[in-house]
């Protein structure tokens, strides 16, 4: 199984391309199974995508999204990838999605791993995970030099609690098992230094020095990669 990479000139050509193919996605997930379920990510990238998405006509209560990992902040917190979601995707035709929330009232997301792990496993296989990758290479908040990363690399639980070493905020993310229990990955990226990333990425196979490699190199799920050059 190989990465398939598309390229866009520009980040609104790959924002057509990509609303078409999730909405497509989401639609015959509907019609086959009852039900679609798409994993998103946080940060500036995704925005224009979210607000295209929203407006698509789908039978979005027939609809669940969860994100791939979260800041332990509360969800009204500038910094939080669930107020993203909110203020962005899940509103006009999407305010009628299903929302699978990766904070609880725990104090920190160590505290809470067992039970967002519970919630996370009771969710069947997902339909799309969109993940993004950082100039580090981490992706999710699997980060490179976290004492957690084995951990999110290796173990059976579908979420784990995770400090980064040069990040702010302690996380929850997703584990590489629950991310890879998907039909399809995409990598949602946009610019030279992420296009440069990419390409040592996909040169080598060490997963310590750059976590997003466990996804590109993996031969369970197909992955997509959707960059755009500006």
């Amino acid at each position: 199984m190989t990465v398939s990479t598309q390229r866009f000139a520009s980040d609104s050509e790959l924002v057509d391309y990509f609303n078409r193919k999730l909405r497509l996605q989401l639609e015959t997930a509907i019609a086959e199974r009852g039900h679609a379920y798409l994993v998103v990510s946080g940060g500036r990238t995704p925005i224009p995508l979210f607000q295209r998405l929203a407006t698509q006509q789908l039978a979005w209560p027939q609809v669940t999204i969860v994100l791939a990992d979260e800041r332990w902040l509360p969800a009204s917190d500038a910094a939080s990838n669930e107020r993203l979601v909110r203020e962005h995707l899940l509103q006009d035709q999407a305010a009628a999605a299903n929302f699978v929330s990766l904070l609880t009232s725990a104090e920190d997301p160590y505290q809470a791993a067992a039970v967002v792990s519970d919630r996370l496993a009771a969710l069947p296989t997902f339909d799309a995970v969109i993940l993004g990758m950082g100039e580090d290479g981490h992706t999710a908040s699997l980060f490179p030099g976290s004492d957690e990363l084995q951990e999110g690399l290796t173990t059976d639980a579908a979420a784990l609690a995770v400090t980064p070493k040069h990040a702010p905020h302690a996380r929850m993310s997703m584990s590489k098992k629950r991310l890879l229990d998907s039909r399809q990955i995409y990598f949602h990226l946009s610019g030279a230094a992420k296009a440069a990333v990419l390409d040592h990425a996909l040169a080598e196979e060490d997963v310590e020095t750059m976590p997003v490699r466990a996804f590109l190199h993996q031969q369970q799920v197909p992955v997509e990669v959707l960059l755009a050059s500006s």
